[in-house]
């Protein structure tokens, strides 16, 4: 059997490299093609818009139109209020409030109101813009001269009903536009000053700006030559022609408004010559209020003196030597000095707390601080004064209510008081509080004085 011939071996040819087909030409040919007819896709492709989004323009450019903005604001405004016949209230009022509808009076709100109180657009300083724009047609400049107070309410009017209608329009007439106005109220005549003062007066009274505003009068160069005060004076009284004295204290406190004097010359800070000044103006309200306001102050701080010097056993001398140092600092009028001591003295007892030992530790306390009350127990309005502290203590306090008669003799026999003033608070100087009830405790003791007196004019 002849043996099978063996097949012959076929070569293979060679497996091409991974490097070697991306450099064969067809390929590269092909791989070029692909991209480049895939960039001409996506040049051909509509780009896609950010829906919103807002193209930043350059400050340069934002800078010069913003420059203009308020003139074309003004300009505006004037086409609404030139169609309006002069003295037209209504009609003024209906074309702002109709401007707010087209206008953004929340952006020009400052400007808004300088061409209604001054009659046109202010530069930084206070002048006027000069672009030979003319007055507004309503503005509180033309205002009648002397200013008519009725007058000035319908301009004020006008001013109510818009920012009742734009409520945002407050802020800015409160917090920048009256008191850039009031900063630069040297630059307007006289005439003019008083119109800005009287509506000023009136938008504070009526509640549409605070007092905040005022701090703008209290810069040196409106101070100095005594044209913040006058200007102060002119809107307090205007304020008070519609409102109570103690609503412009609220007002003045609530707008941060403390010190009066600093609206006076350096040389004319003091309480003497804000009472003068006042007075003199016809608003002693506003004198008396002010006094008052200083007197409380000045109670509050020998208060707070007593009770400190007590609670550190300082010796009744001390105490009564250091009030009169007070006293030679700034004085308390003699009346108020002692009902205030004998407030911080009765507050410095320590009660008991068995009711019926309180009536002795009272009278027994009050004879031992008699010697601080004696040296300022001066006169026969200063004795009644203190009768009528103890009264309306004794009636606020009504452990001791029954010891009234007592505290009374104490009184008298320390020389605290005398018998004169005990019969003139009897008779007409006492306080209403609880007053039938101490004129009947009182009785026994009044008509015992009043015999000793009798019997002494007849041992004479």
């Amino acid at each position: 059997m002849s043996a099978i011939p063996a097949h012959p071996r076929r070569s293979l040819p060679p497996i091409p490299s991974f490097h070697s087909l991306f450099t064969s030409s067809s390929l590269v040919h092909a791989f070029d093609f692909s991209r480049n007819l895939w960039m001409s896709q996506q040049q051909t492709a509509a780009k896609p818009s950010l829906q919103g989004v807002r193209i930043k323009a350059r400050k340069g450019a934002v800078k010069a139109h913003a420059k203009h903005e308020p003139s074309i604001f003004r300009d505006q405004i004037y086409k609404h209020l030139e169609t309006v016949q002069p003295g037209d209230f209504d009609g003024y009022t209906n074309k702002l409030v109709q401007a707010g509808v087209t206008l953004e009076l929340l952006k020009y709100a400052d400007a808004l109101f300088e061409i209604i109180l001054v009659g046109g657009l202010l530069q930084p300083g206070g002048s006027f813009l000069e672009d030979g724009a003319p007055v507004s047609p309503f503005t509180i400049i033309n205002a009648q001269e002397p200013v008519d107070v009725v007058e000035m309410k319908k301009y004020i009017d006008v001013l109510n009903k818009l920012i009742r209608r734009y409520k945002y329009l407050q802020k800015s007439l409160e917090t920048t536009a009256l008191p850039t106005v009031l900063q630069y109220i040297n630059r307007w005549p006289e005439a003019q000053r008083a119109k800005i003062a009287t509506a000023a007066g009136l938008l504070l009274s009526q509640g549409l700006a605070s007092a905040s505003c005022l701090s703008s009068l209290s810069k040196d160069h409106l101070v100095k030559n005594d044209v913040s005060i006058s200007v102060i004076t002119v809107i307090f009284r205007s304020y008070l022609i519609d409102q109570s004295m103690d609503h412009l204290a609220a007002s003045l406190r609530k707008g941060g408004i403390k010190d009066l004097t600093a609206f006076f010359p350096p040389n004319k800070r003091d309480d003497k010559a804000l009472d003068e000044h006042f007075r003199a103006a016809g608003l002693g309200q506003v004198a008396d209020w002010w006094t008052k306001r200083q007197f409380a102050s000045l109670k509050e701080d020998v208060l707070k003196t007593i009770k400190e010097m007590l609670a550190n056993d300082e010796s009744h001398a001390q105490i009564v030597a250091s009030i009169k140092s007070r006293q030679e600092e700034q004085a308390l009028p003699e009346s108020e000095l002692i009902q205030c001591i004998w407030q911080a003295l009765i507050s410095s007892i320590e009660w008991s707390a068995r009711q019926d030992q309180n009536e002795a530790l009272a009278l027994r306390e009050i004879a031992g601080f008699t010697d601080v009350l004696e040296p300022f127990s001066s006169g026969a309005k200063t004795e009644v004064a203190l009768i009528n502290v103890v009264q309306v203590y004794c009636y606020e306090d009504t452990r001791i209510i029954k010891a009234f008669p007592q505290i009374l003799k104490v009184l008298y026999n320390k020389d605290c008081i005398s018998d004169q003033a005990i019969i003139y608070w009897h008779q007409k100087g006492s306080k209403a509080q609880g007053r039938q009830h101490f004129l009947n405790a009182t009785q026994p003791l009044v008509k015992f004085l009043q015999e000793q007196e009798s019997d002494d004019e007849d041992d004479e």
